[in-house]
This record gives C-alpha cells, structure tokens and sequence, in this order.
C-alpha cells in the first residue's frame, strides 16, 4: 500500500489531520471526479437521460459491493443512509405480543428507538444480551437467552462509541442453530476490515458508504440473504419495488430490489460504487491491518499519558479509540484538537442507549484513524491532548 500516493489522492489530508473516518471519510480525488462528472452530464442532457446513458456504470455498484460483503447483486439494495436500509430490514419483520427481540448493549441508537417503537406497537419484548468480561456480547448467555419466541437477533458489529468488535460470526453461527434471522448492523466495519456475510451467518446486513468507506454522504445499503426473502414483507411498496399485475395485485421485483425506491442521487450512488471499488482494488485485508494497526497505536499512545483513560473494550478492537482527559470535558478536548486542525467527534449517550446505562463513560472523545493516516499525525494528536493537562 503506498500511503504517500493515497494521500496525494485524498485533497483533505494536505490541510487537516482527519481522525473522524468513524463520522466521515474523506473523498477521493478520485471519487469526487466521479460524482461532480455525471453532475456535469446531468447538466448538459438531462437528469433521465444521464442515468439511462450511465446504466451499466450503476449496475457495476451491485456488483461490487455484493463483491465487498461476500454476496451476489440480486442480494443488494441501494439506500441513501444505513438507517434507512436498517430500517427496510427491521420493518419487513412481523412482530406480536410476546415476541422477543435479542441485542446487545453496543446497539446503536436509532435501532434501540425503533426496537422501542415496536414494543410499544406490538407487545413485543426487549432482551438486551449481557456483555462478558471482556465487554463484548456475551454470546454464551445469547444462547441461554432464546426460546421459541425469539424472533430477531439485532446486533451491532462495531458500535458508534468505542474500539470494540462483538463476535459477529460467533452470534451468526447461535443464529443459523437456533433458526432465528439475524440483523447485523455494520455500519462502522464495512470498509474497516474484511466483513463477509457468508462467514458471519447474518441473514441481514446494513452499512453506510459515507464512513471507512470513504464514499458520499447519504448513501447506504442492505444485503439480503434470499432464502429470507419469503419471509418478509417490505413496509414500502412503490414502482421501482413491485410491479402491477394490471387488476387488483402486484408481484415484488426479484431479490433485494424490493426493498428500493424509484428516485435516487446518482451522482452518490456512483460516487460510492468509485469509492467501493477503490477499496476493493487495495484489498480490505491490507485496509484492515493497517487501519487496525493504527488504532492500536494511537490507543497505547493516549493510554500512556497522565490523567487520560481509554475506554475500549473487547477481545478485538478496531481503529476507533475512545477516551476521557481528567477534568477537561469531551467537547472542550474536541474543540482544541479542531484548533490544531485535527479532526475528531465525541460520543453521545443518546447513541448507545443500553452502554450508557451500564457505564458513564459518555461523553467521550473519539478518535478513528484509517489507512492513509500517518504515525506523525497520531503523535500530533496525542501531544495535543497531553498538552490540555499541563
């Protein structure tokens, strides 16, 4: 991986040291070149007729992000956010009085609010799985936990607000026995390292383009193991989704498709298929490891100085580093490291509803490197910090 030719292709990295990949990867020249160019045709033909002319260039979108999650194109449907395509998924489920819905205390924060909503509409039952000592899902009490009323398994991968990575193919291999759909959120892993959903097990895939994918805002995705299909129901029915049967039925699109609507920026939509297929040609294994191997230094670096506790947890912890300075809040820490043009977020207790009442970390600064940061740029960051307590 040639680090010094992927930063002379990213524009952002020559004027801010950007360690908020978890919030927002920056573009690619490469990228960008893509999305402002089919603006231009749009302008100069037409919005219709762009998107008939590039045709086979958005086709080429299902095909590799079926490529970079281990599925096939049938299986994929294109959303503008994660929670959206989350929701299609979540939503296409039927749930009664009694039901139960299994997560962990990593969710993130817009899933545990609609698990609320459902319980309120339906009667259904809330189980949040314990975590083990390590701080990642137990997965041995997720066994003891379902019974034939257990009707979804919903976990996050890695959550919002910390380094931690639950057992994702540990949780898909409980599923898959106990026969029980499983819904993996994968919103922070997808782009991060390798994710693969045959591996996994998981019946139900989400993820964004937008964060260690490096693609547009406003873009996601759902993947869709078909032998789920006839089990669920898409909440949204429109043209592009099901087709009239010219009386009084309709009959759903083949695949994932079903779960899609009609209109949609395709200018982001090419602007991810450029930023996917970039990462495809690093090879995520090469991301992965070097996205890793940063957080792991940038962790045992805060870790090292006075008066800063790192608050990651878990057997195996991913390029997002969550910590706390002693008697500076989260957000004075965030505005200094700005300051020094270092980018970085915090995390909200309203987004980790369940790990915010196990423990009152939040707020907490976070920290996410990716593969074309650099170690001077951790050190940058890390000095920053230790000099708020001087």
């Amino acid at each position: 991986m040639d680090i010094e030719a992927l930063r002379r292709g990213t524009p952002g990295v020559a004027h801010r040291v950007h360690l908020n990949n978890a919030g927002a990867g920056l573009l690619s020249r490469e990228t960008l070149r893509t999305m402002t160019g089919y603006l231009e045709l749009e302008s100069e033909i037409g919005g219709y007729e762009a998107a008939e002319r590039e045709g086979d260039r958005v086709d080429r979108v299902y095909v590799d992000l079926a490529e970079l999650v281990g599925g096939r194109p049938a299986e994929i449907a294109l959303f503008d956010n994660s929670t959206h395509a989350w929701q299609a998924a979540f939503h296409s489920l039927t749930f009664r009085p009694g039901d139960r819905i299994l997560t962990g205390r990593a969710e993130y924060g817009s899933n545990v609010l609609t698990f609320l909503q459902a319980a309120r509409r339906t009667g259904a039952e809330i189980v949040v799985v314990p975590d083990d000592a390590s701080g990642q899902l137990d997965t041995t009490a997720l066994a003891g936990l379902i019974d034939d009323r257990t009707r979804l398994i919903g976990v996050t991968h890695v959550p919002t607000g910390g380094g931690l990575i639950n057992p994702a193919a540990e949780v898909g291999r409980i599923a898959r026995a106990a026969g029980v759909p499983f819904l993996l959120d994968a919103t922070q892993s997808v782009g991060q390292f390798p994710v693969d959903v045959r591996r996994i097990g998981c019946d139900l895939l989400t993820a964004t383009g937008r964060k260690f994918l490096r693609g547009p805002r406003g873009t996601g995705f759902l993947w869709v193991r078909p032998e789920l299909l006839e089990r669920l129901d898409p909440f949204v029915t429109e043209i592009a989704s099901a087709t009239w049967d010219g009386h009084r039925g309709f009959t759903w699109q083949d695949g994932a498709r079903r779960f899609e609507t009609w209109e949609r920026n395709y200018a982001a939509v090419l602007g991810l298929g450029s930023a996917v297929r970039q990462a495809l040609d690093l090879g995520l294994t090469a991301i992965g490891e070097r996205a890793l191997s940063l957080g792991a230094a940038l962790r045992t670096r805060l870790a090292e100085l006075p008066g800063v506790t790192v608050h990651d947890r878990g057997e195996h912890r991913c390029a997002i580093v969550t910590a706390t300075v002693d008697g500076v809040p989260a957000d004075r820490v965030a505005a200094a490291l700005a300051r020094h043009g270092i980018n970085v977020s915090t995390t909200n207790p309203e987004h980790t509803q369940f790990d915010a009442e196990a423990r009152g970390a939040h707020p907490m600064v976070r920290l996410s490197p990716h593969y074309y940061n650099t170690e001077p740029e951790l050190d940058r960051a890390a000095e920053t910090i230790a000099a708020l307590r001087r």
